[in-house]
């Protein structure tokens, strides 16, 4: 698999039900080159405490981590930095700075400045202008997928696939249990307590 078709199955949502064993890899070594990150390469300061805001509205930290805590923000600086074609990063980043537009003209100042209340009511515009998009979106023909060109849905399916294949998302969340990558059939089995081992 590719990578503009693992982008297509992030941008509509089936990456995480379908889960080819391409895109899994893909996502492991996504992850890997996440924790050994340091800093945004394609997000400014800015853009990135934006993009931490927005996904932790989304994925709050409850009895669980939340989105902050699993690296969504370098996930998604990561996507865009190394996966994303400069079409998709524009489109991107343009929407990224429409959140802090319409922020300022409701209420003066950025996203991230913003009440809670007042970002949860930018989210919700950012969700029913998602839903208009798509409903003006020409339907895809049988099995195939539509790309999204709306910002806030691109955004939503980073930031899932960013929560639920990090190892907490997926295991405390998703109760997923990781199976090995390989099975080494004739490793030894130690003793049994108080017994020799079974041949």
């Amino acid at each position: 698999m590719d990578r503009r078709e693992a982008l297509r199955l992030l941008a509509t949502g089936t990456a995480l039900q379908l889960a080819p064993r391409s895109l899994l890899a893909a996502m492991r070594e996504a992850r890997n080159l996440v924790d050994a990150s340091s800093a945004p390469r394609t997000l400014n300061a800015h853009q990135d405490a934006t993009v931490r805001t927005m996904a932790e509205l989304l994925l709050p930290r409850t009895d669980t981590p939340g989105a902050t805590d699993v690296g969504t923000s370098e996930f998604i600086d990561l996507m865009l930095t190394e996966w994303y074609d400069e079409e998709d990063r524009t489109r991107f980043l343009t929407g990224l700075a429409e959140v802090d537009l319409r922020t300022k003209t409701l209420f003066a100042g950025n996203f991230v400045e913003a009440t809670p209340v007042q970002q949860a009511a930018i989210l919700t515009w950012l969700g029913q202008k998602m839903t208009e998009d798509a409903n003006a979106a020409p339907r895809p023909r049988r099995g195939s997928h539509a790309v999204t060109r709306n910002f806030y849905s691109m955004f939503r399916s980073l930031t899932l696939t960013a929560y639920y294949t990090s190892e907490a998302g997926a295991t405390q969340e998703l109760h997923f249990q990781m199976i090995p990558d390989s099975h080494d059939a004739c490793a030894p089995v130690p003793p049994a307590k108080g017994g020799a081992a079974h041949k």
